[in-house]
Formats: C-alpha cells, structure tokens, sequence
C-alpha cells in the first residue's frame, strides 16, 4: 500500500534528524572540555559581555547606545544615525563611523549589519573562543542546520500524511488509522525540538557553558548610570532602554 512506503519515508526522515540533532548538541555539550582555552586574565569588556549574550548584533547595539549617549552619536526614533564626533574611541566605534559612510548620516539598520560583520567584531568573537567562553562558528552554524533539518522532517510527516489521506482509492474508514501512524514520527520530531529548546532556554547560543556561567554570574545593573545602562544593553538587548525615543531608534529593525 501507498501509504506504508510514505510512513516509511517519514520515519526515516524523522529519525536521521532527530540522531543527527541529538549527535550535534552531544558534541557541543563535550567540546568545552577537550578545547585548549587560554586563561582570561582580566574582566570581561562591555563588548565581550554583550558578544556572549547576544552575538555580534548586540556588539553593534552597544556601541551606537554607548555613543549616543556620550553625544558622539544621535540616534533619532525614525531609525536614522547622524555622527556627531567622527573620531571613535576604540576599532568597534571606528567601525560604526565607517558604516554610516562619509555622509555622516545613515539608516540604523546597515549600520548594525556592517558593524557586526567587520573585522573588530571578528577578532574579539576569536578571543572569546579560544578562551573558551564562546561557542566555535562551525559548532554554532551545525546545531542550526540540525535543528533546521528537525523543523523540516516534521512539516515533511504532516504533508506525507496528508497525502497518505487523501490519496484516492484509500478504504473507507482508513484514514484515521494511517493518520494515527504518521502522529508518531511527528510526535518524534517535535518533541526533539521541544527538548533542545528546554535544554537551550534561556541559555545564549553565543556562550559555551563557562562563558554562561560568566553571564549568570554578573549582578543586577543598578539604574541611573550610564555604566550600569549599557551593562543592562549587553546582557538584554537593547529592550533594556528605558528612553522611549532611543527604545524606538534601536528597535528599527533590530534583533534584540
């Protein structure tokens, strides 16, 4: 009958993802361990903290916050960057300023994607993993396309059962039964998925476990000071801005 060989096929697409994904998070989970790490010998920066909470993005964030706020930059709510002081104080600052262009205007969002990808957020993402507080790209990039793959077994099972249904030439009062079959291998993928998110949540994909252990140690910001602010803008996003108008200039097409 058809619809065994589309069982079969579910099945299988269903449990080489799931393995693969469980095969995945197993040797994330054991890298940190065997990884050589080279001591981290001061506190972490404002920049590492907010690499490990929130990856490069939130990088870029703090340094376009951390420059408003010290009038270097103006942030307006419409979601456009105006440079103020074109003289950056470190390479993430001189970044941003290269970003918005020699205009010195720019909309936010280019500005955040150019100032992640550039070679300042590079190197101290390197430093971090050879620290071991940070997860390797190539470990991070695996357990997306393995959960990837998971997401896309189960929307395989659903269409594979539809059709198995609605196949003509199928017996009267069969199709709640063959339904039933293709339930178990998706009940297969979405509780894989249900368990890594269990696992992960509220876990940063950015930090190994010593580099999360770093974040969960760090104390509650204390509100009023600019430090404490930005403190709030590298572990949370920038959902963290208390002002209205700045909470609107970062939030234009951010990833918080």
């Amino acid at each position: 009958m058809l619809w065994v060989l589309l069982l079969l096929v579910a099945w299988g697409a269903a449990a080489v993802s799931c393995i693969r994904l469980c095969l995945v998070t197993a040797n994330a989970a054991e890298r940190p361990h065997h990884a050589a790490r080279t001591p981290v010998s001061h506190e972490l920066t404002l920049y590492e903290t907010a690499f490990l909470a929130g990856g490069p993005q939130r990088v870029a964030d703090l340094a376009m916050v951390s420059m408003h706020l010290r009038r270097r930059l103006l942030l307006a709510r419409t979601g456009w960057a105006t440079v103020v002081d074109p003289e950056g104080r470190d390479e993430v600052e001189r970044t941003v300023i290269r970003a918005i262009g020699p205009g010195g205007q720019s909309r936010i969002a280019p500005i955040r994607a150019a100032a992640a990808a550039a070679d300042a957020v590079h190197c101290l993402a390197d430093r971090l993993v050879t620290a071991g507080l940070a997860v390797p790209h190539g470990t991070r990039t695996s357990l997306e396309s393995a959960a990837r793959a998971v997401r896309g077994a189960a929307a395989l099972v659903v269409v594979l059962a539809a059709t198995a249904v609605l196949t003509p030439g199928q017996e009267t009062g069969h199709a709640g039964p063959v339904a039933a079959w293709f339930g178990l291998p998706l009940v297969l993928t979405l509780g894989c998925l249900a368990i890594a998110r269990v696992e992960n949540h509220p876990y940063s994909p950015w930090a190994s476990p010593s580099g999360q252990h770093w974040l969960d140690s760090l104390p509650a910001p204390v509100h009023g000071a600019d430090r404490d602010l930005l403190a709030a803008v590298a572990v949370r996003g920038v959902g963290a801005l208390e002002d209205p108008d700045l909470r609107a200039a970062m939030l234009s097409g951010a990833r918080t």
